[in-house]
């Protein structure tokens, strides 16, 4: 099965009334990697999501998980992934443990098999402690947590997170991020949507961005950033009657974008290398910056530039 990859989608299509909100998608994830679902709100991302999960049926295209198409083996399909979702669908009134055992028995497991998976997966997800305290007691995370252990009772090859993070505090995102590492490591392949693009750009090996229904963009993180291109550099003039000189210098140097805000100018330059002479050019100029920043492209760039002004 090393070959086959862990979904093809092929001209997704979905459409509600007269508005097309999944619009032709086609695209693959490989095994064993993190592939992740960006775009903004409203963009159809969701909805694609529960289509591949056959949560949602599609009005067009094709859909294959480890080459099973969901449309005609839909149940085999279904017993290959796992999925968790921004809500947790678990009992609020009853502990972890008494949940996890009622949902691996759902699975099919036997009384013994169950117990003895439940007992794993509070160890693995540090729920040993409150495994028997009523979930409306716990944290945000700790739910996070438990849900994203209920998706893997059965040892899922692919697992599907929608939105993991979201609501958490850092340390606790910073614990589900060591979790979905784990999880890959271990050999499982991930699809996560997410609405943190430093999320993302941590944990994806690959991004699939969506806007209006359409896929837009798709590639690693480090290519998607390469092709937007150019260094920004920013700083804050010391005096504010050298603005005229500081602007006609970076035209000099041929930079490529100019941007002001007050006395702060941002500076797109094509290469890296352009930089130092930017700055030589400058201090030459007698012309006196503070707060010097120089950054490559983010993912927050990128999606800004292939969403922005669509909506």
């Amino acid at each position: 099965m090393t070959d086959v990859p862990a979904i093809e989608v092929k001209h997704l299509t979905k459409k509600f009334g007269n508005k097309t909100v999944v619009d032709d998608i086609s695209f693959s994830v490989k095994q064993g990697e993190v592939f992740g679902l960006l775009g903004p709100n409203g963009a159809g991302k969701t909805t694609t999501l529960r289509m591949i999960t056959t949560l949602l049926a599609a009005d067009a295209g094709q859909v294959k998980i480890f080459g099973h198409d969901t449309a005609k083996e839909g149940r085999l399909a279904r017993s290959l992934f796992g999925l968790t979702g921004q809500y947790a669908s678990v009992d609020e009134d009853i502990s972890a443990r008494e949940n996890l055992m009622i949902f691996s028995r759902l699975n099919g497991l036997s009384r013994a098999d169950a117990k003895q998976r439940t007992t794993e997966l509070l160890t693995e997800f540090s729920l040993t402690q409150s495994a028997d305290r009523a979930l409306k007691h716990f944290s945000g995370g700790m739910r996070r947590r438990l849900d994203l252990a209920v998706s893997l009772i059965t040892r899922p090859a692919l697992i599907f997170l929608d939105e993991p993070t979201t609501g958490l505090d850092p340390r606790t995102r910073s614990q589900m991020w060591a979790t979905i590492r784990r999880l890959v490591h271990q050999g499982s392949t991930v699809v996560l949507t997410t609405q943190y693009l430093d999320e993302a750009d941590q944990l994806a090996d690959r991004l699939a961005v969506i806007d209006h229904g359409r896929l837009v963009k798709l590639g690693t993180p480090a290519a998607l950033k390469a092709q937007l291109g150019g260094t920004e550099v920013a700083f804050t003039l010391a005096q504010p009657t050298q603005l005229t000189a500081a602007k006609q210098i970076l035209a000099a140097q041929a930079v490529a974008t100019v941007q002001q805000v007050g006395q702060r100018l941002r500076a797109r330059v094509a290469q890296a290398a352009q930089v130092a002479p930017v700055l030589t050019a400058l201090t030459q100029a007698q012309i006196g910056i503070r707060q010097l920043t120089v950054q490559e492209p983010s993912l927050d760039d990128v999606f800004m530039n292939v969403t922005v002004g669509k909506n």
